[in-house]
């Protein structure tokens, strides 16, 4: 076995529980769905995030190519990894038979650690490039980032729900464009 095989199936372990924790979540709004306020802006940030995981999984493949790995590497690749976790157990809420959810509360009250915690996922994807391969990412995956960042920092402190609902929309067309543009294919 090589090291990148080795080391990557910790990665698929904490990628495939953010993937759970989101397919948990919708499992979710479908047993307990009489009792769910729905809000579409969750809905579509947990398609999201589902997507950014398996996506991050996808383009780790990548990552097979590095010829020695060292800690810090690794740990940066991690701790990416482990923030898309982290925000896929903020996208939806836990559900329980005897209260009621209401996705735009449970949104809005997550908002600071939800995309804080997206751009430090962000922050860390930039610092696997310059880790692993001593440069920034191409200038067109760096712009895409860039945006992320910037859009959820505006998030964090504009509250305004339709910033939130056109940020939303936008953040999903052009995730699917980074997708096609950057990742259609396995390198």
């Amino acid at each position: 076995m090589d090291e990148f095989s080795y080391l990557s199936v910790l990665i698929g372990v904490i990628l495939g529980l953010a993937i759970t924790q989101i397919l948990q979540g919708f499992r979710g709004l479908l047993h307990f769905r009489h009792t769910v306020t729905f809000y579409w802006p969750s809905l579509v940030w947990a398609f999201l995030i589902l997507l950014i995981a398996v996506q991050s999984w996808w383009a780790s493949f990548g990552l097979r190519h590095l010829a020695s790995w060292n800690f810090l590497g690794f740990g940066v690749v991690l701790l990416e990894n482990a923030c898309i976790y982290m925000v896929a157990a903020l996208a939806l809420p836990d559900f329980a038979e005897e209260r009621r959810v209401d996705l735009r509360h449970s949104y809005f009250k997550q908002i600071p650690w939800f995309y804080g915690l997206f751009i430090t996922a962000l922050v860390f994807s930039l610092l696997k490039d310059v880790v692993l391969s001593g440069s920034l990412p191409q200038s067109l995956n760096l712009w895409f980032q860039l945006f992320f960042i910037g859009g959820s920092l505006a998030l964090i402190l504009i509250r305004n729900e339709s910033f939130h609902e056109v940020y939303t929309l936008l953040s999903a067309a052009l995730f699917l464009a980074y997708i096609v543009t950057l990742f259609d294919y396995l390198h």
